[in-house]
């Protein structure tokens, strides 16, 4: 079973800063990209920022400049450091990752149970 396990949401005021942490774990033979999607109430879900194996990099035009995603490869993790945080980012911010299982031959995407970041003005 793979897992993806998120941490780091909250409440912060604007101009704030935090930092999201998503660890994959279980048998996971090889992770091809990592990322962020949110969703605000009432809002369709949309990606904030993808990061590949090779560290190539994508971000939403509203976030770029005061986002930055990273990941540690060694412990499976992909961060998304928010800075200058605004109202209009507050959302659930939900981590997926395509995985190749251990034993399998195809990839899969899989979710983080999803973590509420709340930027009051």
């Amino acid at each position: 079973q793979v897992q993806l396990v998120e941490s780091g949401g909250g409440l912060v005021q604007a101009g704030g800063s935090l930092r999201l942490s998503c660890a994959a774990s279980g048998s996971i033979s090889y992770i091809t990209s990592m990322g962020w999607y949110r969703q605000a109430p009432g809002k369709q879900r949309e990606l904030v920022a993808h990061i590949i194996t090779g560290g190539s990099t994508n971000y939403a035009d509203s976030v770029k400049g005061r986002f930055t995603i990273y990941r540690d490869n060694a412990k499976n993790t992909v961060y998304l450091q928010m800075n200058s945080l605004k109202p209009e980012d507050t959302a659930a911010y939900y981590c997926y990752a395509l995985i190749l299982p251990d034993g399998s031959r195809k990839t899969s995407n899989y979710w983080g149970q999803g973590t509420q970041v709340t930027v009051s003005s």
